[in-house]
């Protein structure tokens, strides 16, 4: 079930948790992808608030909002570029997009599959996909004040696994959410500092969120399995009666 988009925008723009959260995501994609002038951006789900970093130089830069979501104006005193859309059908073109980020999207759905199917078509030649889920190790999927605690949590296995199912590489993963999810002072002064530590000792100190970059295989290339069927008679695979020996005798 997916969230409110009312919720979302409350706890990443006005909460001082999902400031904080939104900078570690944020971050850490940068990591990835530093730039991506000339090309096309699109989120999925409640990606908005990591794809400001991208609205100068990328060619065009789309927010997708799934409607059992709900969508809101976005970018703030910018053209808008936020769409509400069907969950597995996208406004986009088939293979038009150079890089795709998913946040609140996948976990949440109740079409998983399709799902990443659409990701799969839309995503062009050479093109990367970030797929980011709550992580089932990590605290914060464990605490429902958040929108890290709700829909399905992923390991790093389970997540790769399924997008391997769907031709999708994963070819770099990584961690982000180190800081405790609460927002008690305490731990929000010492959020840099867990968010750092986490960073260097990953395999020690789970993060919150996991953050799969996959890149698209085009072979073999998906089709239907047809399956043709044929009538088959009752007495189909029946041998042909073998009259009885004594009977031959008499």
């Amino acid at each position: 079930m997916h969230l409110d988009v009312q919720d979302l925008r409350n706890f990443y723009y006005r909460s001082p948790l999902g400031r904080a959260a939104q900078a570690s995501l944020r971050g850490r994609m940068l990591e990835l992808w530093p730039e991506a002038k000339g090309q096309t951006v699109v989120g999925y789900g409640f990606a908005a608030p990591l794809l400001r970093p991208y609205l100068k130089d990328a060619r065009r830069v789309l927010a997708l909002m799934p409607g059992p979501q709900g969508v809101m104006p976005w970018p703030a005193g910018l053209p808008n570029v936020s769409v509400l859309t069907e969950e597995t059908l996208w406004p986009i073109e088939t293979g038009h997009v150079d890089k795709l980020v998913v946040l609140h999207g996948l976990e949440t759905s109740e079409l998983a599959f399709d799902l990443l199917e659409e990701c799969w078509r839309v995503l062009g030649p050479g093109g990367k996909a970030l797929f980011i889920v709550p992580n089932r190790a990590g605290l914060w999927s464990r605490r429902d004040r958040t929108p890290f605690g709700f829909g399905r949590p992923y390991s790093a296995s389970q997540l790769e696994t399924q997008l391997r199912k769907h031709q999708f590489l994963p070819e770099r993963h990584m961690s982000a959410l180190y800081q405790m999810p609460s927002a008690r002072r305490i731990w929000m002064k010492s959020g840099r500092v867990f968010e750092k530590f986490g960073q260097t000792m990953p395999g020690i100190m789970a993060g919150g969120a996991l953050m799969v970059e996959a890149s698209k295989l085009v072979y073999p290339p998906k089709g239907k399995v047809t399956r043709t069927r044929r009538r088959i008679s009752v007495l189909e695979g029946l041998g042909q009666p073998v009259p009885n020996p004594d009977s031959l005798m008499r």
